[in-house]
């Protein structure tokens, strides 16, 4: 029987932070019921028992984020007195490293053990990062093939988890199914939207995910569009012309024949539904000029880092063009066209790569052995 652990502190700074997080807790509640834990998160989170001290703000890039530092400093502050109480065993971090990362330091200076789940993007950018890492995480569970390796020979000590999405695609819809759970046809072709999970990111995608949608039904006549909303997301009906669902992703993903989705988690979730999708992102002129000077990639789209090449189109910044997006989406739509096929066989490999399911399970295993 494992020795009860004190409280653990958990820092999730977005939705896919909240949804991985909540697996976590359930997890570690199985193996410790009475386990307590509070932290920084969403519904999800609340829903399996988190105690949130803050919910998630979900920012992302460099102007937007400055506009949210006061409330950052607050919520440091806020956590940095929780764990000098001495109540809290164990911080557990997840992504969003430009806070996430400050908590860690909070967490080290006052001698809590720290598990760092879903790391900062150091193989995309700010390398340097990669020294700070090194000082302050006890443990890091990272769900990219490629990271352990890397965060290892920097005196990281990180072990590849798999990926948490994986835990929750073991039992995938069919189409047929899918589709009778979004109250769809079960004919003709359906596009799924996945304009992001972050207010600004909607309000940067919203008009241009709408033409792209109009060029195409216009090419495709009877095409169902849908939109995929994230649960922390509020959107005004009278400026989105599609239905909106708060369903699974995968749900969603199984039941289109096609996605556009904002570059991101939702392009990997593609990959393991097997829906062939094109990748697109734009951001505010200063944070992008900022990005291209920083960034160390090709492509940007997770599921075609995980490839190592192109498996989808993608279309930053000034090139997010509808017209150009509807011509790379269009022959994707047809069952027999090679396009497909190549598309359907490339997201099956990026799929074989993501480990296998468990990871939450792995993750609150870790937390346990090294929690105070």
């Amino acid at each position: 029987m494992r020795p009860q652990v004190r409280e653990v502190l958990i820092s999730a700074g977005e939705a896919s932070g909240d949804m991985h997080g909540a697996a976590l807790v359930e997890q570690l509640k199985a193996r410790q019921p009475d386990i307590a834990v509070a932290g920084i998160g969403g519904p999800r989170m609340r829903e399996a028992g988190v105690s949130i001290l803050a919910e998630s703000t979900g920012v992302a890039g460099f102007v937007e984020v400055l506009r949210h530092l006061p409330a950052h400093w607050r919520l440091l502050r806020q956590l940095r007195a929780r764990m000098a109480t001495g109540r809290v065993g164990l911080a557990v971090l997840i992504d969003y490293g430009g806070f996430n990362l400050r908590v860690a330091a909070a967490a080290k200076a006052a001698g809590v053990p720290v598990l760092y789940f879903i790391t900062p993007q150091v193989w995309a950018s700010r390398p340097g990062r990669l020294k700070v890492m090194a000082r302050v995480i006890t443990k890091a569970a990272v769900i990219l093939p490629f990271e352990a390796g890397l965060l290892n020979r920097h005196g990281i000590d990180a072990t590849f988890v798999g990926h948490p999405l994986l835990d929750r695609a073991k039992d995938l819809p069919s189409r047929s199914e899918a589709r009778r759970r979004l109250g769809l046809r079960q004919d003709g072709e359906v596009l799924a939207l996945f304009p992001g999970s972050r207010s600004q990111e909607i309000r940067q995608h919203s008009a241009d995910f709408i033409a792209v949608a109009r060029e195409l039904e216009r090419r495709r006549p009877g095409l169902q569009v849908i939109v995929a909303v994230a649960p922390s997301i509020q959107l005004d009906s009278a400026a989105m012309p599609y239905p909106m669902v708060r369903a699974s992703s995968f749900d969603v993903l199984r039941a289109a024949n096609v996605a556009l989705c904002k570059s991101g988690t939702t392009t990997l979730e593609a990959a393991i539904a097997g829906c062939p999708c094109a990748v697109v992102y734009r951001t505010s002129a200063i944070t992008y000029a900022i990005l291209k000077r920083i960034v160390n990639l090709t492509h940007i789209g997770l599921v075609n880092i995980v490839a190592g090449g192109e498996v989808a189109p993608e279309f930053l910044q000034h090139d997010f063009v509808p017209v150009r997006v509807a011509d790379a989406l269009d022959p994707l739509f047809a069952a027999t066209s090679p396009q497909r096929a190549a598309m359907v066989e490339a997201l099956a490999s990026v799929r074989a790569h993501l480990g296998e399911p468990g990871a939450a399970g792995r993750v609150a295993d870790m937390a346990l052995a090294i929690a105070k």
